[in-house]
């Protein structure tokens, strides 16, 4: 009975290792994507701070990734609520929010709170972002760029670990191995 717990164990942490490795490859593929196609503190021309209030509440329908296998299979799509906020100047800037649920995005809109969001312009592609007011073309561009860097760093130190881990393994089973033949 121990024997098959130790095994189970061994099998399980051997899963989790294997699934975060593929996870830490595929998060390192694209943080360094995103990286290599960022937009730089140029390419944004900033249009000031926007007072933004809230409109409507849209469904929208997106992929559901958040699913089984199955259920993505009978259900690839799922329906999430999105607060629409329009700029009070009447500029014709838009920002969405997504909302837990329609009640909770019913209230927001109801309760009226406006917020302030910077408006950040990119003339090449023809639209803009809004980002906090506080946040500027530099400090988004940099905050993208830390938050990439960081990402590729803490997956390829644990494909390292891992990699240490698997070579400490095999070390292990050849010294047994050797002391078994003597």
């Amino acid at each position: 009975m121990i024997k098959r717990g130790r095994s189970f164990l061994k099998s399980s942490i051997f899963m989790a290792g294997v699934m975060l490795l593929i996870l830490a490859v595929v998060m390192g593929y694209f943080s360094i994507k995103s990286l290599l196609v960022a937009l730089p503190v140029e390419s944004y021309e900033d249009k000031g701070v926007y007072i933004f209030s809230p409109r409507e509440v849209r469904s929208a329908q997106v992929k559901n990734t958040g699913a089984s296998s199955r259920d993505r299979r009978l259900y690839p799509m799922k329906t999430v609520y999105m607060v629409c906020y329009q700029d009070t100047d009447g500029r014709g800037y838009q920002w969405t929010e997504r909302a837990v649920t329609r009640d909770w995005g019913e209230a927001i809109v109801k309760e009226g709170v406006a917020v302030n969001r910077r408006v950040l312009r990119i003339p090449e592609r023809g639209t803009y972002i809004t980002v906090e007011p506080e946040e500027t073309a530099q400090s988004h561009v940099a905050g993208e760029r830390r938050r990439n860097l960081v990402t590729i760093g803490l997956s390829g130190a644990y494909c390292l670990f891992y990699l240490a881990a698997w070579k400490g393994v095999w070390a292990l089973q050849r010294r047994r191995a050797g002391e078994r033949m003597d």
